[in-house]
Order: C-alpha cells, then structure tokens, then sequence
C-alpha cells in the first residue's frame, strides 16, 4: 500500500497575486517547485504535475467579500529534500524579498533530526522549509 499524505493541497489567500506569485516562484524553485496551473488569480505549485500549493487573490467561492478586509497570517511549511535545499530556500526567499523569521539550522527543541528556516512572505504568512533527516 502507497504511504498517503494527509493534505492533498492547501490555498494560501494573499493581498497582492502578482506579487506573491513573482515570491514564491523564486522562493520555492530551490525546493523543486514550479508553478504548474493558473486560472485568473489563482495559482499552484507543485513538484511535478500536482499542484498541491495554492495561492489565491480572493474572493474564492467559499469567501464573503467581509472575510477578505484583513488577510490573517498563517504558518505553511514546505519539505525539503536537504539541509542544503532548506538553505537554499531561506537564501532564495530572502532575495524575493520576505523578511528574515529563523535563519536555517538544527531545531532540536521539535526532535533530533528537525532542521528547518522560516520566512515571513508578502503578506506576514509564516513559510518555512523542514528536513527531517538526520
């Protein structure tokens, strides 16, 4: 039997698309993301042909205009296949323009193997890349 991930995909609802789009094209190459489907203001990333990251300029179907007066930030962390690639991203993110939230390195206070770096994007969201190897 095939191990399944719990989340098939997960939209992330941003102030600005372009702006955000133009962010985590670069921040998320290092990961070997891509942008793979785009419908208006919408977009998602993935890594092959499954967007399973989604971002979107509401409003969405599921959102009253009065939900989108304040974007609330929140945490998303991406895998990452290395500490080098978590480094990577921290690096590239930094130079799309998020703010610095925990440079990359051991996080041994979540288990021993945690390695991790944390970006806040356009809109305050809380990005961060995470190796859990060894």
């Amino acid at each position: 039997m095939r191990a399944m991930s719990l989340l098939d995909h997960v939209t992330l609802i941003v102030s600005d698309y372009a702006r955000s789009k133009a962010f985590y094209e670069k921040a998320l190459a290092p990961l070997g993301a891509k942008p793979i489907m785009e419908f208006g203001k919408a977009g998602g990333f993935g890594r092959r042909q499954k967007p399973d990251f989604w971002i979107s300029e509401g409003p969405t179907s599921f959102q009253q205009p009065e939900q989108l007066k304040a974007i609330t930030p929140i945490h998303l962390a991406f895998t990452a296949a290395s500490r080098e690639e978590v480094d990577a991203f921290h690096a590239a993110a930094l130079a799309a323009g998020a703010k610095d939230f925990g440079k990359p390195g051991p996080r041994p206070e979540y288990h021993p193997g945690y390695y991790g770096a944390f970006v806040l994007d356009p809109d305050g969201h809380d990005v961060e890349a995470v190796f859990h190897g060894g």
